[in-house]
């Protein structure tokens, strides 16, 4: 029976992994504040600057991800974007973690001259360092998805590119074409199901292929 942790199940991809999770084993939600969690789920309310030992899984998802603006520093945006991302993943390892899919971004890169571009290429680069059996990393664009309904605040970025790229959706090439919140949910849970060994890039293009 398979278990498995999920780190961010309130954002756009995080909810919908926890929805799309459709293994006997448990799913163990791991938030900042308390959430109500549906049959063969667990909550774990934590601290991702002092996480405690996790439960056993094979398995685990983080979908932990903010903006500048949201985190108001670039500071603050480091310790969600790579300080809990890693904290996360080196607590999923002693937990015995054999398969790590991770949400990352478009143009992920450690040497970009983008500040956003170059926490996440470090992110990457950080968690491979782990050493699990099998990494899958998710490079979407533009995540498209109802931020609203999740108590979220819009992100500007996110709302212009949308607001111009949707009239012209299928003109764009896949790889740069908006992806929705659930297609990339739908994909990391189904890489997820069949890890390959090594690590594993999935393009927005990709993404979208897997999780039709």
């Amino acid at each position: 029976m398979n278990a498995a942790l999920l780190a961010g199940a309130t954002g756009l991809v995080g909810r919908e992994i926890a929805r799309g999770w459709a293994d006997p084993g448990p799913l163990h939600l791991l938030v900042r504040r308390p959430l109500a969690a549906a049959p063969g789920q667990v909550v774990h309310v934590v601290d991702f600057a002092a996480l405690p030992a996790l439960p056993a899984a094979d398995t685990a998802f983080c979908a932990l991800g903010t903006t500048i603006k949201v985190a108001g520093s670039q500071a603050a945006f480091r310790a969600v974007d790579f300080d809990a991302v890693l904290a996360f993943a080196q607590a999923a390892r002693e937990a015995g973690v054999r398969t790590f899919a991770a949400v990352s971004a478009l143009g992920a890169n450690p040497r970009s001259s983008n500040f956003y571009s170059r926490v996440k290429g470090e992110a990457e680069e950080a968690l491979a360092a782990l050493g699990f059996e099998s990494l899958i990393l998710a490079r979407p664009s533009l995540l498209a998805g109802d931020r609203h309904a999740l108590g979220q605040p819009e992100r500007f970025g996110e709302k212009l590119g949308l607001a111009i790229t949707k009239p012209f959706g299928p003109l764009f090439p896949a790889a740069w074409r908006p992806i929705a919140g659930a297609t990339v949910a739908r994909a990391l849970l189904r890489a997820a199901a069949a890890p390959q060994p090594g690590r594993q890039v999935l393009g927005s293009a990709d993404l979208q292929r897997l999780g039709r």
